[in-house]
């Protein structure tokens, strides 16, 4: 049972961790002990090098365990990770999967950020992200309340994509759904049907729908049709109207190894923690001196790691393939459930470096609607001080290109060539400019969430008390979504792993759990009344 407490009066003592006085503190499982008090501590053994068995590993180890972090990449990181490559005109530039929005009810994560970084100065505000369809339509961020449900009806109220006549087609009793969100009751109301059905639903305008609904659907890697209703409505609520933290958001002015995994990395090591970077886990197999051995494709690694528990926080694939080569591992049931999760459909990062520069009033991050596979243009020299360097020398510009939910029919070539062509018709200033470089990557890698799933989708615990999961792919009964889901399933999972032996864990942060106007919650319970009857 999650122990919530909500403390609004607790913001001038600091122990809010944003500026929404509604914030809600998660109390760590209650213990006997602050810490590890005796040698030899127990050993765990973290898989993944991502932010959740970051945030596993730090939480572990602050507490006194001794951990072995295992990542099969040269480098930390995960989907957020950064590495270097080479470009044609001698320079080195940091490549990664692309641009990532740090929204500021991201409160584990921060959290997680303050460990290396007290002040959150490598984090810098983006002044808007407008959506931009291809009518010439646009909706922006700028200037909006940060409080719901004003924040909504501004938006509304000032979007070219909606009409005062179009809010007569709306269902209201679909439309509430969206209005009241409570997690995680939400998933037994709406998790049967699929976002686009649910949309259909709701009856909005056409341009409203596809700009406001299918460009967000999209950013979570999946096309509305593949996509849980009740994931959609969750992330409703922690984006517009579960949390007053506003609706823009926060980007890293560094590239990702500099900022964040460098520093994390030292300060795993000041904790004790013996990182292992280019390791493989091949499997996790019954120990012969601990509960677990981990077996490694390391070049001579000898006896395998003995380990007296397992954080499992590699992705999808990754935990699926060390689950089939560890046939002790858990129950069958619980095997079987690892086996039918599922990835998203392909998405691809280009990334050019430009010689020519775009106008100025270009802004950092633009999300498209209708513009074949292009869902987003990120102008990195906005706002990174590497590819400011790199564009002021060159007087050009660094640009990213997302598409996200390809089809099984595109081809990486096909959908590099259609983005470019697409950036080319949106900022016509690059219409003639010359592609310097250039880095495609094209992932299968994050998790889907469909409809009829959420029973199904394995948690933080696991049948067997010293093996969890952590990830953006495990269930997490509070509003919490991609990075954040991932920072707060690996709090959760070192926590579970603690309490084992009596030592408590790590408070934690969410917005509400359920929609925070009275107003909007008294109407949805009166046409639940109404349906019944």
């Amino acid at each position: 049972m999650l122990n919530l407490l909500r403390d609004p009066r607790d913001r001038a003592a600091k122990h809010l961790p944003g500026r929404d006085r509604r914030a809600v503190r998660i109390s760590a499982p209650p213990a006997a002990h602050t810490a590890w008090q005796d040698r030899p501590p127990p050993n765990i053994a973290v898989i993944g090098g991502g932010i959740a068995g970051v945030t596993a590993a730090v939480a572990l180890a602050e507490r006194g365990m001794a951990v072995d972090l295992f990542e099969q990449e040269a480098y930390l990181g995960g989907r957020l990770a950064g590495w270097p490559t080479r470009l044609r005109d001698g320079s080195t530039a940091t490549m990664s999967r692309g641009f990532h929005a740090f929204f500021r009810q991201y409160y584990n994560l921060r959290a997680l950020l303050r460990r290396v970084d007290p002040s959150l100065g490598n984090l810098t505000p983006v002044p808007d992200y407008p959506l931009l369809h291809d009518t010439g339509h646009t909706d922006t961020f700028a200037g909006l309340p940060k409080t719901p449900p004003w924040n909504a009806a501004a938006f509304m109220m000032r979007s070219p994509t909606f009409r005062a006549a179009d809010l007569t087609t709306i269902d209201r009793r679909a439309a509430l759904e969206l209005f009241d969100v409570k997690v995680p009751q939400v998933y037994s109301r709406l998790d049967h049907l699929d976002a686009r059905t649910f949309l259909e639903q709701v009856r909005f305008p056409p341009s409203a729908h596809h700009l406001a609904f299918e460009v967000f659907s999209r950013s979570f890697f999946a096309d509305p049709a593949d996509l849980s209703a009740a994931e959609l409505a969750t992330m409703f609520h922690i984006y517009f109207l579960g949390s007053s933290e506003g609706l823009l958001f926060d980007v890293l002015q560094r590239p990702f190894p500099t900022a964040v995994w460098n520093p994390l990395h030292a300060h795993l090591q000041r904790l004790g923690v013996t990182v292992r970077t280019g390791t493989t886990v091949a499997a996790v197999a019954p120990g012969q001196t601990r509960s677990y051995d981990i077996v490694t494709d390391e070049p001579g690694a000898g006896r395998p790691h003995a380990a007296d528990a397992v954080v499992l926080a590699a992705n999808t694939q990754g935990l699926q393939r060390i689950v089939r080569s560890s046939p002790n591992l858990a129950d069958q049931e619980w095997r079987d459930r690892i086996a039918r999760l599922r990835s998203a459909p392909p998405f691809l990062v280009s990334r050019l470096w430009l010689d020519t520069p775009l106008q100025a009033h270009r802004p950092a991050f633009l999300g498209t609607g209708g513009l074949g596979p292009l869902d987003n243009i990120s102008v990195l020299n906005r706002y990174e001080d590497e590819s400011q360097k790199w564009a002021k020398r060159h007087d050009g510009a660094v640009v990213e290109l997302h598409a996200y939910a390809l089809t099984e029919q595109a081809t990486a070539h096909q959908t590099q060539t259609q983005l470019t062509q697409q950036m080319r018709r949106v900022y016509p200033e690059t219409a003639n400019a010359t592609v310097i470089d250039e880095r495609h990557e094209l992932r299968t890698d994050c998790p889907l969430f469909p409809s009829g799933g959420f029973q199904d989708r394995p948690t933080v615990t696991t049948p067997d008390p010293c093996l969890v999961l952590a990830g953006d792919l495990v269930r997490i009964d509070l509003p919490v979504a991609l990075m954040e889901r991932a920072a707060t399933s690996g709090f959760q999972a070192a926590n579970a792993l603690l309490t084992q032996w009596n030592i408590r864990g790590h408070d934690l942060w969410s917005i509400p759990t359920q929609g925070r106007t009275a107003l909007l919650r008294a109407m949805r319970a009166l046409t639940a009344r109404e349906a019944r009857q």
